[in-house]
C-alpha cells in the first residue's frame, strides 16, 4: 500500500505562501514533512532576501518622529560608555562637561567642532567613527520623515482631503472647467483674496488650480457636513454656489445654509423661477442667472450688486437711457453734464461715448464733443431740449448760492420728472 504525503494546504501561487513554513519554491504543492532544498528558482525570492525585505518594511513603518531622537540618545549613551572604556583615566574627552560638546560637533555641524577634546587612542577613534555613522543615520531618518510629512501634506492638499484652517475666504461650491477659472479670476482681480474651491468627486480628481497660491481645494460630497466643514464654510465671508443644474443648486444651498446661515450666499440658477424655492430654505441667499458669470462674481464681491444691475436693466422707478449731445452744448466738460442732470433731474450720468467706445465714469474734466452720447440713469428719458434746459440751469447756478436758487420762480415752473 502506497502512502502519499499530505498535500500542502496552500495552493500554488497563492499569496499566503509567504506565511507558510514550506513555501512552494518549485511551483508544485509541497508536502508538509518535506523540506524544500532548491530556493530561489522559478522567480521566487531567496529566504534571506525575503527576511531583509520584511525587516526593512518594519523599520520603515516604525520611522516616526520619536525614532531619530531615540536613536540619537542610544548612540550618545553607548558611545560615552565605550569612550570611558577606551580612553585612559582622566581623559578630557570623557568628562561630562566636555563629551556632549564633542558629540554635538561630531554628529552635526551645529557646533564649531570638537576643539581640544578628542579621542587619543585607536579604539577611541573607532568609537568616533561609530558616532559619525550614527549621526548620519539619525539625520537621514529625520529628513526622510520630514520629506514624507511634506509629501503626505501635499498629496492631501492636491486631492482635496486636507482640513483647511482659513478664515475670511470665499468658498466656491462646484467646479466647471473654464467657467470656474474665470469666476475665480474675477473674484481676485482687484486685490489678493483667499479662495476655497470645492468640487464633487466625479468632477475632478486633483486640484485643478494647483498653480494658484491663493486657491485651496476640497473634494467630496458637497452636501456632506464633513466635507463643507473641511472647507471652513462657517468661517467664510462669501459662499458661491455654482452648480451643474438647479436641483444640485438647491441641495448644496440647503447644506451650506445649515452650516453657515449668516454667511453671504450667492446661488447661480439656470431658471430664475426657482429663486422662490431657494428663498424658502435660505432667505438671505442672492440668486443670479447661471449664464452671467460676471454677475455671479460681482454679487459675491459686492453684496447687493445683482439687485442694482437688475434694477438698471429691468422696469422700475428708474431706467437706463442715452441722449446725444447737440452742437449748442458741445465743448462742455463731463462734470458739467453730471452736475446739471444730477441737481435738476435727479439723474446720474454713467458714461460717455465719443465714437471710440463707451467710457464708464470718465474724469469730470473730460471734454464732451458734438454728437457724443451720454448714458444716464433717471426716472424718464430726456430729450435734447430737456438736456439743454438742465445745462442752462447749471450755468445760471454758477452765479447763485443754494438759498437764492430755492427762491427763483423758474425752479417750480420748469421742474418736470
Amino acid at each position: 500500500m502506497t502512502h502519499h504525503a499530505p498535500a500542502c494546504r496552500h495552493p500554488v501561487g497563492a499569496v499566503s505562501w509567504l506565511e507558510s513554513k514550506h513555501p512552494p519554491w518549485d511551483g508544485v504543492e509541497c508536502p508538509g514533512p518535506v523540506r524544500c532544498t532548491r530556493p530561489g528558482r522559478l522567480g521566487y525570492p531567496h529566504p534571506v532576501r525575503l527576511w531583509l525585505t520584511r525587516a526593512l518594511a518594519r523599520i520603515r513603518q516604525r520611522v516616526t518622529w520619536a525614532l531619530p531622537v531615540e536613536l540619537l540618545l542610544f548612540v550618545f549613551v553607548s558611545s560615552w560608555l565605550l569612550m570611558v572604556w577606551a580612553e585612559p583615566p582622566g581623559a578630557a574627552v570623557v568628562r561630562a562637561d566636555a563629551y556632549w560638546w564633542w558629540f554635538a560637533g561630531t554628529v552635526t555641524p551645529a557646533a564649531a567642532g570638537p576643539g581640544d577634546h578628542y579621542p587619543t587612542t585607536t579604539a577611541g577613534q573607532f568609537i568616533g567613527l561609530y558616532v559619525i555613522v550614527g549621526g548620519i543615520v539619525t539625520i537621514t531618518m529625520l529628513f526622510t520623515r520630514l520629506a514624507r510629512a511634506i509629501e503626505k501634506a501635499k498629496g492631501l492638499r492636491m486631492h482635496g482631503r486636507a482640513e483647511l484652517h482659513t478664515t475670511g475666504h470665499t468658498a466656491v461650491l462646484g467646479y466647471i472647467p473654464g467657467r470656474t477659472e474665470r469666476v475665480i479670476a474675477e473674484l481676485t482681480a482687484e486685490e489678493p483674496h483667499q479662495i476655497v474651491l470645492c468640487a464633487w468627486e466625479e468632477q475632478t480628481e486633483q486640484h485643478p488650480l494647483g498653480h494658484r497660491d491663493d486657491t485651496r481645494f476640497v473634494r467630496g460630497n458637497l452636501t456632506d457636513e464633513e466635507v463643507l466643514g473641511r472647507a471652513a464654510l462657517d468661517r467664510a465671508t462669501t459662499v458661491v454656489v455654482d452648480p451643474r443644474d438647479d436641483d444640485e443648486a438647491l441641495k448644496v444651498t440647503v447644506a451650506a445654509a445649515y452650516l453657515a446661515p449668516e454667511v453671504h450666499t450667492v446661488v447661480a440658477l439656470h431658471d430664475m423661477a426657482h429663486a422662490r424655492t431657494v428663498a424658502r430654505v435660505a432667505p438671505g441667499a442672492r440668486c443670479v442667472e447661471w449664464h452671467s458669470w460676471r454677475l455671479l462674481a460681482a454679487e459675491a464681491r459686492d453684496p447687493g450688486m445683482s439687485g442694482v444691475l437688475s434694477g438698471l436693466l429691468g422696469a422700475g422707478q428708474r431706467g437706463t437711457y442715452s441722449v446725444r449731445v447737440p452742437a449748442s452744448l458741445a465743448g462742455r466738460s463731463y462734470g458739467h453734464f453730471q452736475m446739471a442732470l444730477g441737481r435738476w433731474n435727479a439723474a446720474t450720468v454713467l458714461g460717455l461715448d465719443t465714437g471710440a467706445g463707451v467710457d464708464l465714469s470718465p474724469s469730470w474734466t473730460t471734454e464732451v464733443p458734438r454728437d457724443a452720447v451720454l448714458y444716464y440713469v433717471a426716472r424718464r428719458r430726456l430729450s435734447t431740449a430737456d438736456l439743454e434746459r438742465h445745462v442752462e440751469r447749471a450755468d445760471r447756478a454758477l452765479s447763485f448760492d443754494d438759498r437764492e436758487l430755492l427762491r427763483t420762480p423758474w425752479r417750480e415752473r420748469d421742474t418736470d420728472y
